[in-house]
């Protein structure tokens, strides 16, 4: 088996539209381990910073700080709920809840990747050499700009929108009276004893040179004012080593009481095929005609946009996590932990 995994990775390296790629894989209850890469070798792990985020609100709500019901006008200025949501004519900001933030059913545009009026987007604007941007730009770009997708809790709806999870990062900083980053730190990255990690922002620009360059195709790309700019939606650097004490983490309670992943994982509403999302997390998971016919245990984590995964089989307890530094073709980290999931151990 480990030769098989190596095969697979080597293939991988030897791609024109992979850049340093790096993984590591875990089974806890046998204990095997398997890493390909260096695994302390740092990357943009863009929408997986989203775990980190949704650890930091389950940690706020246990701790009574605030409710995941609460309607997010509780813990935010007017003037930034004011206008978030305005369906067939009426401002409906006011029904927009912590918890709807979380799993996407709260409607908001996505500032990041859906089309503006002019059919740009801000990420393809940032790709072509634009400026970054700020928390209260991303929030006046998905109100002006674009349409919400539908009203607050529409049954059934859901759409994936970077947007709320800017406001969750508003949320903590509010709720906590520090920055992000620091929230960050002292709730997540110091109680881990993670060392590389952090928040990618304008005092660490000199450091982006250190992360794996990332690739649109086969063009590398650099996009510093990005990652400055993303926070608490996709702003945090780490390492798959990093990355998978993370996971591991998150999933066996260190971060928050282990009770909660049941809520979070209550009901999957499909995002885009053959992704769903609950409360903060993803789920993965392929029909067998897609897979040979062969098991492919679903898998619960994140994906990240630079080409970075970090999922758990709750079936099989494998934690995969790592970067394939791919910006433009995104099943292509999926296409690899589908084939390191078939080759990893089997259920445990």
């Amino acid at each position: 088996m480990p030769d098989r995994l190596a095969r697979l990775l080597e293939e991988y390296d030897r791609r024109t539209d992979t850049s340093a790629v790096v993984f590591a894989l875990a089974q806890p209850s046998t204990g095997w381990t398997w890493t390909h890469g260096d695994p302390d070798a740092p990357y943009a792990i863009a929408s997986i910073t989203k775990l980190h985020t949704t650890a930091l609100i389950v940690q706020l709500a246990d701790q009574g700080l605030l409710g995941l019901d609460d309607p997010i006008e509780r813990h935010l200025e007017p003037e930034v709920v004011r206008g978030l949501s305005v369906v067939d004519g009426v401002d409906r900001g006011h029904e927009i809840t912590v918890r709807q933030l979380l799993a996407h059913t709260s409607g908001i545009a996505d500032y990041f990747e859906q089309r503006r009026t002019d059919g740009t987007t801000t990420f393809g604007r940032a790709l072509a050499g634009g400026p970054g941007w700020t928390f209260s730009d991303a929030i006046s770009i998905a109100k002006t700009e674009m349409r919400p997708r539908f009203r607050p809790g529409a049954p059934g709806k859901a759409s994936y929108s970077d947007t709320n999870f800017q406001l969750l990062g508003a949320i903590i900083e509010r709720v906590t009276g520090d920055s992000y980053a620091s929230a960050l730190q002292s709730r997540v990255i110091a109680p881990l004893g993670l060392t590389r990690t952090y928040l990618f922002s304008p005092t660490t620009m000199d450091r982006y040179d250190d992360l794996g360059p990332l690739l649109l195709g086969t063009r590398p790309i650099r996009i510093p004012q990005v990652l400055t700019s993303v926070g608490a939606d996709g702003g945090i650097v780490s390492t798959a080593a990093e990355g998978l004490r993370f996971l591991r983490a998150f999933f066996a309670g260190e971060l928050f009481p282990a009770r909660y992943l049941g809520e979070m994982q209550r009901e999957w509403r499909r995002i885009f095929f053959p992704l769903q999302y609950g409360m903060g997390l993803m789920r993965y998971a392929l029909p067998r005609v897609m897979t040979g016919f062969r098991v492919v245990p679903p898998m619960i984590g994140h994906s990240g946009a630079s080409g970075a995964v970090a999922f758990h089989s709750p079936d099989t307890d494998l934690f995969v996590v790592g970067t394939v530094n791919q910006v433009e073709k995104r099943s292509l980290a999926f296409r690899l932990l589908t084939r390191l999931t078939m080759l990893a151990p089997g259920r445990a």
